[in-house]
């Protein structure tokens, strides 16, 4: 069949269009956020939670909102308590759903469970002074586990003094304090909560914890098929951070209580723990360990209910899985991996096999991939979004290679925005590798014309640029006035394998803004619209200590700007809140002065500081320090160096709240906008 089309009325339709319009601050931050999505074990139904930020943060909004998995009707709000909910997980039996909360009379989060069939108000099954966050349903829908952090609080209400005796001290924005991981369980009915790890000798240990996030601590946990006992992830060293990787492992516990046996060798993490649904396998997430700061995660597979030696699903994957779900038979393995700017969607036999792109992925990246195990047939969820598309709902199809959007919140906003999607190229640089890159086009973008040059530097290192809507540092915003923005993966960027990634050992600044500024020199060849005379370079955490080493190195930049950025890698040790895997990077510890320490140290070629440059940080950044924007500023001064600093007060290593987020993106324009 062939189609013919008029071309007066595709015109006339054109015509018809609103005009786009520039992308502004309102747009990046009132986005409305969608969370995981969580189906139902029948596959029926979609749960997530929906953030509608506000720039007065008291007016901010999250809720859990629900959607038929068939795409039949639009999204409802499920709740709309004043506090948000979190944590969502559906009873087996598809009907109910726990959460946790922090609702009107508590002090604290609590245990949430609606009866989603039956309709009415949430019911309260929780009443721990020290709260319950992340519900787990035992397996006949009658109990639920859930963790919470205990200890200390009398010692937290008599005095404001700190007192340690062992590292770690603090955490990305919070000091640590002697409150502990605790696993509880409850029985729905007339049951009070107990803590399974009270009088363990594991729990009693110093280095006992879960998960640090950025959040505060989690202890990932799954119920056994049967419901008689539980696994769950935690380390037994973590006071031995100073000096050692931090282990995590993977323990068994009856759901009575009693003594947690160790599953997993100290010889790798292990975290995420998954049983298959029909209950013969145990699946996580594995990653080596050895003389290098980075290894990618492997899936790794336990018999059941006698686990040997894991088996290494993805051994011969090179990429880093991000996350993982089973079909209803237990037959396949869906993951999600980071490749070249993607987040993309691979296939697998559950019991091993070669790992396979489920289809070809040119734009976006899916997160938060979930199968409902219970489905009469295999049914994939996740969220998808690209630089041009802000999150949402999909259910992705991977026999055709393409997903059906279940929510649209923010489609019409994303419509009306003057945005092109990313550019991609790639390059051999002069050590040999090949270096991928994208471009951010301005709005009211012309070919013809010549645009300058913004260099934005990811964090990480060991993290990628991606096809995604960037709040922190979003590229069309930073475009927005008519500016080409280049976003290259350098050496040590995730996303191109594991030797990649490692290739910054003993090598972690000179070798990545090489690949930085050769990128820039290909860019500007390539694309006539590039005016190659005006340039400037910026980042955030590695990519502000990237910006400081440029500032020592090149004076190729009109400008600079370093949002959280080191100038000392001596004074970054000693004062961060994780040391142990700098020592291991840069070939031993500080006192030693070997090669690194002594030659990418960007304070120690102060003498060539040149370029102006704007520094911003956030007080409650624990990760890189006040300290380190206080030192490089004056450096700065004392070399009567063109400068401009900007402190976050509420700030921790990211700018969380809209209204510094709006400063923020005034002060690196204006600054961008003076020298370009």
């Amino acid at each position: 069949m062939v189609f013919r089309i008029c071309a007066a009325a595709v015109l006339s339709a054109v015509l018809a269009l609103p005009a786009r319009v520039p992308i502004t601050h309102e747009h990046v931050w009132l986005t409305k956020r969608a969370g995981a999505p969580v189906p139902s074990p029948d596959g029926k139904w979609v749960v997530f939670s929906l953030t509608e930020p506000a720039y007065d943060e008291s007016a901010k909004v999250t809720d859990l909102w629900i959607v038929p998995a068939d795409g039949s009707a639009p999204p409802r709000r499920l709740t709309a308590g004043k506090g948000a909910e979190n944590g969502p997980a559906w009873s087996p039996d598809s009907r109910r759903l726990a959460f946790s909360a922090r609702r009107e009379g508590d002090q604290t989060n609590q245990i949430y469970v609606l009866d989603i069939a039956a309709g009415g108000e949430a019911v309260r099954v929780t009443s721990l002074e020290t709260g319950a966050q992340n519900p787990q349903w035992r397996p006949d829908g009658k109990a639920l586990s859930f963790t919470s952090m205990v200890g200390g609080e009398a010692e937290a209400a008599k005095t404001r003094v700190r007192v340690y005796e062992g590292f770690p001290i603090r955490h990305w924005d919070r000091w640590l304090d002697r409150r502990r991981i605790r696993l509880f369980v409850q029985e729905l009915e007339g049951g009070t909560a107990r803590d399974l790890l009270s009088g363990t000798q594991l729990a009693a240990g110093p280095g006992f914890a879960g998960s640090a996030t950025l959040t505060g601590e989690e202890l990932a946990h799954a119920w056994t098929p049967n419901g008689t006992s539980l696994v769950f992830a935690a380390t037994e060293n973590r006071h031995q951070a100073a000096w050692a990787a931090v282990v995590t492992g993977l323990y068994h516990i009856p759901a009575g209580g009693g003594e947690p046996r160790r599953l997993t060798p100290p010889d790798a993490r292990y975290g995420r723990p998954v049983f298959a649904p029909d209950g013969k396998s145990l699946y996580a997430l594995r990653e080596a360990l050895g003389d290098r700061a980075y290894y990618l995660r492997r899936i790794a597979r336990f018999s059941w209910p006698d686990p040997g030696a894991p088996e290494i699903l993805t051994a011969e994957f090179d990429r880093s899985v991000a996350g993982f779900a089973l079909t209803p038979d237990s037959a396949t393995l869906y993951l999600l991996a980071e490749d070249a700017g993607h987040e993309k969607l691979y296939t697998l036999p559950a019991a091993g096999g070669p790992v396979r792109p489920a289809f070809d992925m040119s734009s976006g990246v899916y997160t938060n991939l979930a199968i409902p195990e219970r489905a009469p047939a295999p049914a994939l969820f996740a969220n998808w979004e690209s630089a041009v598309n802000p999150a949402e709902i999909v259910r992705i199809d991977p026999h055709s290679g393409r997903h059906h959007a279940l929510s649209g919140f923010n489609a019409e906003t994303a419509a009306a925005i003057d945005w092109q999607p990313l550019r991609h190229f790639t390059f051999t640089s002069k050590r040999g590798r090949a270096i991928h890159s994208m471009l951010a086009l301005p709005p009211a973008f012309d070919p013809a014309k010549k645009y300058p040059l913004f260099v934005l530097m990811h964090g990480g290192p060991h993290s990628m640029w991606r096809d995604q809507v960037h709040v922190r540092w979003n590229y069309h915003l930073l475009a927005s006035p008519g500016y080409v923005v280049l976003l290259t993966n350098y050496t040590g960027s995730t996303g191109f394998g594991e030797r990649f990634a490692q290739g910054i050992h003993l090598d972690p600044l000179a070798g990545p803004a090489a690949d930085i500024n050769e990128a820039a020199d290909e860019a500007i060849r390539r694309f006539a619209f590039i005016d190659g005379s005006r340039q400037a370079a910026g980042g955030a955490s590695y990519g502000g200590h990237l910006a400081n080493w440029m500032q020592a190195t090149t004076t190729r930049y009109k400008c600079l700007v370093s949002h959280a950025g080191l100038i000392n890698l001596e004074s970054q040790w000693g004062t961060s809140d994780a040391i142990w895997h700098r020592e291991v990077s840069h070939g031993g510890p500080v006192w030693q002065q070997g090669k690194v320490w002594r030659e990418q140290n960007p304070i120690r070629r102060a003498a060539d500081f040149r370029t102006p440059i704007l520094l911003t940080i956030g007080e409650r950044d624990y990760r890189v320090p006040l300290n380190q924007t206080l030192e490089n500023w004056s450096v700065l001064q004392r070399l009567r160096i063109p400068s401009r600093l900007v402190v976050f007060h509420e700030a921790n290593h990211w700018i969380m709240q809209g209204e510094d987020s709006r400063a923020f993106y005034k002060e690196v324009l204006a600054w961008l906008g003076r020298y370009l």
